[in-house]
């Protein structure tokens, strides 16, 4: 894990700033439909590669969380450097800047790795670092979509997992779109997800589902 850290800091940091209208806001909430409708090209990884998206070297399930193995998974995290604006040295715990909301312009896509090899897209997700969502909004609340607050993320030190994934606190929202969730289409972590096929991202083949 601190490895794939390691790497995607080294390539966010020449990434620039959030660029475009959609950084730093949520000028709209668009419904799940709408958002499908945006990210429908993303189920082809190859596309989402195309445009700038990164690929974690773990996938990520409940027991990463120290939490039971029934609790879930949520995958392989694709992340989109420029709309996190991480700005911490590599090696350190992620930190970063950006305060992008958009999910029209989602700054993370999740997929399942499948057993022939390729990428099933099953959901898309917005990640903000706490101190900078506070400093730049002046909320000490997380943000909110359709109402609901993001999650709060946080380690805690007195356990053995890193329930943060290597990541400073922040707040981040997941949507189920592509995977029905029987939890609730915003709950972090998808029992119907599995990793049980992933093989590390350079055996993924470029293919769509």
């Amino acid at each position: 894990m601190k490895a794939f850290v390691v790497a995607i800091v080294s390539l966010l940091l020449v990434a620039g700033p959030a660029v475009g209208p959609a950084a730093g806001t949520a000028a709209s909430e668009p419904d799940l439909a709408v958002i499908r409708a945006a990210s429908e090209r993303y189920r082809d990884v190859s596309v989402a590669l195309a445009d700038g998206y990164v690929a974690a070297q773990a996938c990520e399930t409940a027991v990463h969380m120290g939490l039971p193995a029934s609790t879930g998974g949520m995958g392989v995290h694709y992340f989109r450097p420029e709309l996190l604006g991480v700005d911490s040295p590599p090696g350190a715990r992620v930190s970063g800047h950006g305060l992008h909301l958009d999910f029209l312009h989602p700054s993370i896509l999740i997929y399942e790795p499948q057993a022939d090899g390729s990428m099933a897209l099953v959901a898309v997700e917005n990640l903000v670092f706490a101190k900078s969502w506070r400093e730049k909004s002046g909320q000490a609340a997380p943000p909110t979509f359709h109402g609901v607050p993001y999650d709060t993320m946080i380690d805690d030190p007195a356990t053995a997992t890193d329930e943060a994934h290597m990541f400073e606190p922040h707040f981040d929202r997941h949507v189920w779109i592509y995977r029905e969730n029987p939890n609730g289409v915003f709950t972090p972590l998808n029992p119907a997800v599995s990793c049980a096929n992933h093989r590390g991202t350079n055996a993924h083949v470029h293919g769509s589902h």
